[in-house]
């Protein structure tokens, strides 16, 4: 099991009860084999450096977590097919 943080930013016209939802839905994905989500830091809605998708705000949320590269590589796959998801950014800490 490694720590990883990861950063995602949702499109800012999904309502909030979905994006909880999408949110909780990743955390899921996180902890299904003996992962932990150790914090949930959600920034808010906040300026993007550059346009994307013609958005220039987004939804940001930083995950702590302790999981395998397993669930990673699943969290990736998910977000990359889920259409509210703008970006993400998966960083594996020390």
């Amino acid at each position: 099991m490694n720590k990883y943080e990861i950063m995602f930013i949702v499109k800012p016209d999904v309502e909030e009860d979905a994006r909880n939802a999408i949110i909780e839905n990743f955390k899921k994905v996180l902890t299904n084999t003996e992962g932990t989500v150790d914090n949930v830091n959600e920034w808010g809605l906040r300026d993007l450096a550059y346009e994307i998708k013609d958005y220039t705000k987004g939804y940001y949320v930083v995950l702590d977590t302790t999981t395998t590269p397993a669930n990673i590589a699943e969290f990736e796959r998910l977000s990359r097919i889920n259409a509210n998801m703008l970006r993400h950014l998966t960083l594996r800490r020390d």
